[in-house]
């Protein structure tokens, strides 16, 4: 067989024996495959969900690693963007520096944590949607809805998020929107030593993280229900399931 083959006899055995590499890649490809598999909805998962439910059986691994693995065996799902920007920036203000730079990685949680609003339109009403993203793992750490967009809406989410994980110290980014630059909001981070970096005006990829997660949220669960043809309370539940 080799002299067909035109390979020595070790060079033939070695191929056909898997190489570390190649075993641990196939096993994330199943783990992968299975995840999508268990719940119809999965199938819609993309990369950010496929990590948080990868690292829930203890897999850990990175964002491009699941992304490469996931695009070369077409299991990536086109997300239909739908722009966010709701929040309006206060030009009087005080802003905060870009200290994220769009590097959403951590080494441990509560180190960087993200936060924005999206709006959820209701049959009485619209929905708003405050979330507190850990960029160690992606999961979302505070949660706060209301039928408003004011300050108040924001401080309860960092809160909770806050009381969650009892954390202290952590970079907390965002947009310029007025309830993150208001005097009420920077009290409240201050008082959990929390640090303040905001994106550039108009650069919505600045919170490209936080951006995404709203987005799968709206395509995998909001878009199939159909959000205008139920109340508030019943779509806060739909959320609060996700």
């Amino acid at each position: 067989m080799c002299e067909v083959l035109a390979v020595s006899e070790s060079g033939y055995y070695r191929s056909l024996k898997p190489r570390p590499k190649q075993e641990q890649q196939q096993l994330l490809l199943v783990r992968i495959k299975d995840i999508i598999e268990e719940h119809e909805d999965n199938c819609n998962y993309g990369v950010q969900r496929i990590v948080l439910a990868l690292s829930q059986i203890e897999i850990t691994t990175s964002y491009s690693t699941v992304y490469r693995t996931m695009k070369k065996h077409g299991l990536l799902k086109k997300v239909k963007r739908h722009p966010n920007g709701i929040t309006r920036e206060d030009a009087a203000a005080q802003k905060s520096e870009n200290l994220i730079q769009r590097d959403f990685s951590a080494s441990a949680p509560n180190q960087k944590w993200l936060s924005d609003i999206t709006e959820v339109p209701c049959s009485d009403g619209k929905l708003y949607l405050s979330a507190v993203l850990d960029c160690f793992n992606g999961e979302i750490v505070g949660l706060a809805m209301d039928d408003n967009m004011r300050k108040e809406l924001c401080i309860q989410a960092f809160e909770n998020a806050c009381k969650a994980r009892n954390a202290r110290g952590m970079i907390y980014h965002s947009d310029r929107g007025s309830q993150f630059t208001s005097h009420t909001f920077r009290e409240h981070l201050a008082k959990r030593n929390a640090i303040q970096s905001m994106s550039g005006t108009g650069r919505c990829y600045d919170n490209a993280r936080m951006e995404s997660f709203f987005a799968t949220l709206k395509k995998e669960k909001l878009y199939k229900i159909n959000t205008e043809h139920y109340p508030m309370a019943y779509v806060k539940s739909i959320i609060f399931r996700y």
